[in-house]
């Protein structure tokens, strides 16, 4: 028992540890939780702001005495508990506008050409967007890619030494690489572009000798360079291989290569390059590492690479003048350029390239053989794998707007976070869908529109969105400017309220934010002419005084001098005004059906009704809900319970008897003290009324009289309170003993426990003789008798001879 009450103990202590956490947890959250009484917001336009919960009361007449024109911003359901009707609530939403929405292209033959401004893979292109802080705005992104697509592809090559036998085999990639690519689209153009190393030391030999001829013993060798666009895009394939085919090898000193310069012109020079708004795809091939950003200062180079195209006759001249591109700045520039990048490296350097792989968007690596034979293979099985995912990204966004996205792609699969950006394993025709949500926090850049751009990564196709911003309130624009509402003209009446000028203060702008408290101005603070200025409960502020604002911004202080407030009233329960009415000025003002200084006492009489549908069981008067037994001996919530009282059945034993059997002890006082209840006769027990079937309570009973007679009855109190007695008219009485029976069992139980006993007393008689027998046998065989000589003989003194004897 003392470990059962220790466990209870400490079971009701962990309650109440849990009970005060979690008040003053909710006690927390409420502080933090309610955004709009912590922006203490000064006009409509900055409570709309503080977040998408929060409204401005308009009413001109909503604030009381000593409330701040701060507290006309808060959440829309305090508003409205306040007084505030919902009329006068300036609560204004954001919205979206769809303004350009071409259908995504569906091709139903391949036949039909169309050029590349006329394919649409993305809708809707342009739409508009009104963001209210704090409240998101989503619209729906369809991509669909699209059938028979043009594609531009630049094959950017590695010239040094180590790439001879690579350059046999791309002489002949033009036509091949065109009729593979004919499978896939209708409109494919090629180009090619060649790359070796700065031409300054120490990346190459600055002797003349090795600056015409690098490669020793080699006569085909040309001078070492930067970057050569050869060919500009064009769908002339011969003319690819005439052109290639009239490259020489170079060569340089060290082994990564300058092929980051290369990439950054191949990127930044649009025009000399012929890219078109298509798909446009950068093969980079190559047997050696790269150069990057802070590399060159080894050469003297110390400028950074600016990004800008820089070639003349197709040679990169600015490669002894600018550093290599860092691999960021090259990320941004292929991005702005829509292209991606295909690196055919051999297996060596695999590692490396996968790495910058992972750090520019939209790009693949593929193993080169050692003479670059499977480059084809390589680049159709690089596009096919660029193709089929599409990544979503936006440009950069204004400052407090934020963007999230959510991806469903085939099969059903659904993305959010960074995962929503993308869908993979798209085909050729297949649509995806992107729901995009837009959400602003406060008014960036003071409510001007600000335009930005969502695009899937290696596509020129993009969606355009407006942004625009809810700053201020509907009724700021009926704003009355030098109102003589705001004490002469000292402020901006708006919204049901003074929006002071600069310089000016108070709730009617009455007072100069200069002037200084002054002992007449505080003493139209003092309530009754006491000392406390405000009740202690705010400052004095131009002569009226300003209530403070509490931790909790559900409590509130009010009145002309601060003397209200609604947090101090009675409570029950731990609750202010017991949880069923609203404290204003220290005073419970209680919802219907409950009063009382703490709301506490329900005006509902149903928690009163005892089982026999009599409030308080007729012994008690209801009272807050609440029984008030009137007679003594009862007690509980309905006054049902006596625990100083006989049972019913006792209590009605008597009267029940001699009225159905004429026995008892009040068998003659019996139609005196015993006709309180109407008494009807069955047959058998089965007859009495059963709980299930009566429509008020009733009580079996089962009592025994002087006799050992059972007898049984119910006893009930109908609808029309009168009590009724069912009784069985058949004593239950035991039957007398058979003497015969009980003689013969007790003689032949005393014989048969003789005979027993008898038994018992032979049975141990026999065993203690066979004991006996046993020791005696056991000490005879143990027994040594002595064979010797007995000392008191005397052998004879005269031995006689028979003669006749002979020993017969």
């Amino acid at each position: 028992m003392d470990k059962q009450h220790y466990s209870a103990k400490m079971d009701l202590k962990l309650l109440l540890i849990s009970v005060l956490l979690g008040i003053i947890c909710f006690s927390d959250a409420q502080k933090e939780g309610n955004e709009c009484i912590n922006a203490n917001a000064k006009f409509c336009g900055e409570c709309i702001q503080a977040g998408a919960k929060c409204g401005w009361c308009k009413d001109p007449n909503f604030l009381k005495q000593g409330e701040t024109v701060s507290t006309r911003c808060d959440e829309l359901q305090s508003l409205l508990k306040r007084g505030c009707d919902e009329a006068m609530i300036e609560n204004p939403h954001g919205g979206k506008k769809i303004l350009k929405n071409k259908a995504v292209t569906n091709r139903r033959n391949r036949a039909e050409k169309l050029k590349p401004e006329d394919i649409t893979q993305i809708q809707p292109q342009k739409l508009s967007l009104t963001l209210r802080s704090g409240e998101p705005q989503s619209f729906d992104l369809k991509f669909k890619r699209a059938e028979d697509y043009p594609i531009d592809m630049y094959y950017l090559m590695d010239l040094s030494y180590s790439m001879k036998d690579d350059l046999e085999n791309v002489k002949n990639l033009g036509t091949s690489l065109m009729l593979e690519m004919s499978k896939i689209t209708s409109d494919f153009r090629i180009g090619f572009g060649s790359f070796v190393e700065k031409t300054v030391m120490p990346y190459i030999s600055t002797t003349p000798a090795k600056l015409l001829n690098p490669c020793t013993g080699d006569q085909n060798c040309t001078s070492p360079f930067s970057y050569k666009n050869v060919l500009k895009l064009t769908s002339d394939g011969k003319k690819f291989n005439t052109l290639v085919g009239q490259q020489h090898i170079s060569g340089n000193l060290d082994s990564p290569e300058g092929g980051f310069d290369a990439i950054m012109q191949v990127a930044v020079c649009g025009e000399l390059i012929g890219w078109r708004n298509v798909t446009r795809l950068l093969v980079f091939s190559t047997d050696a590492g790269f150069h990057f950003a802070g590399d060159g200062k080894l050469g003297g180079i110390v400028l950074p690479n600016d990004g800008k195209c820089h070639l003349e006759n197709g040679v990169y001249t600015m490669s002894h003048y600018y550093d290599y591109p860092s691999i960021a700045h090259l990320v941004q520039k292929l991005s702005d350029n829509n292209i991606q990048t295909i690196f055919a490296v051999t297996e060596e350097f695999q590692p490396v390239y996968q790495e910058l792989k992972n750090l520019i968007p939209k790009s693949a690596v593929g193993t080169l053989s050692a003479n670059s034979s499977n480059v084809i293979n390589l680049i159709i099985d690089a596009y096919n794998s660029l193709s089929s995912e599409v990544i979503l990204e936006n440009n950069k966004l204004p400052e407090g707007v934020t963007i999230a996205y959510t991806s469903r792609c085939k099969n059903g699969v659904v993305s959010e976070g960074e995962s929503g950006r993308k869908c993979s394993n798209i085909s050729i025709g297949d649509e995806v869908m992107f729901s995009i949500s837009v959400t602003s926090n406060g008014c960036p850049n003071k409510g001007k529109p600000e335009t930005i751009k969502i695009k899937p990564l290696g596509f020129t196709e993009e969606v355009e969105i407006t942004l625009h911003f809810v700053c201020e309130c509907e009724c700021h624009k009926r704003g009355v400017k030098n109102s003589p509402l705001c004490h002469f003209g000292n402020g901006t009446y708006e919204c049901g309220a003074c929006k002071c000028n600069d310089g000016r203060v108070g709730r009617q702008c009455e007072c100069s934010s200069n002037d200084v408290a002054t002992e007449d101005m505080d003493r139209t603070c003092r309530k009754d002419n006491s000392t406390d200025i405000c009740s202690n409960n705010g400052d004095c502020v131009c002569g009226t005084c300003e209530c403070k604002k509490r931790d909790n911004p559900e409590e509130r202080y009010s009145g002309l001098y601060c003397e209200c407030d609604n947090f101090n009233c009675d409570r029950s329960g731990n609750k202010l005004c017991g949880g069923h009415g609203r404290c204003d000025c220290r005073v419970c003002i209680c919802d219907a059906l409950w009063t009382g200084s703490a709301c506490d006492c329900s005006m509902d009489n149903s928690t009163c009704m005892a089982s026999n549908k009599q409030i308080c069981n007729g012994r008690g008067t209801c009272e807050c809900g609440t029984c008030k037994c009137t007679d003594p001996k009862f007690q509980g919530p309905t006054c049902e319970t006596c625990p100083t009282c006989p049972g019913v059945c006792t209590e009605h034993k008597e009267c029940v008897q001699c009225r159905a059997f004429g026995t008892g002890e009040k068998k003659d006082t019996c139609e005196l003290e015993c006709s309180y209840f109407n008494l009807i006769k069955v047959k058998d027990r089965d007859k009495l009324p059963q709980p299930n079937d009566a429509t008020y309570p009733v009580m079996h009973c089962k009592e025994r009289d002087a006799n050992d007679c059972w007898f049984y009855y119910t006893y009930a109190v109908n609808n029309n309170t009168e009590k009724e007695v069912h009784v069985v008219d058949t004593l239950d009485c035991p039957a007398g003993p058979d003497i015969i029976p009980i003689v013969a069992g007790v003689v032949a139980g005393i014989v048969l426990i003789g005979l027993a006993l008898l038994l018992i007393w032979k049975l141990l008689m026999i065993i203690h003789d066979r004991r006996e027998f046993a020791k005696f046998e056991k000490e005879k065989m143990n027994a040594k008798w002595d064979t010797g000589e007995n000392p008191i003989y005397k052998s004879a003194v005269t031995t006689v001879v028979n003669p006749k004897y002979e020993g017969k």
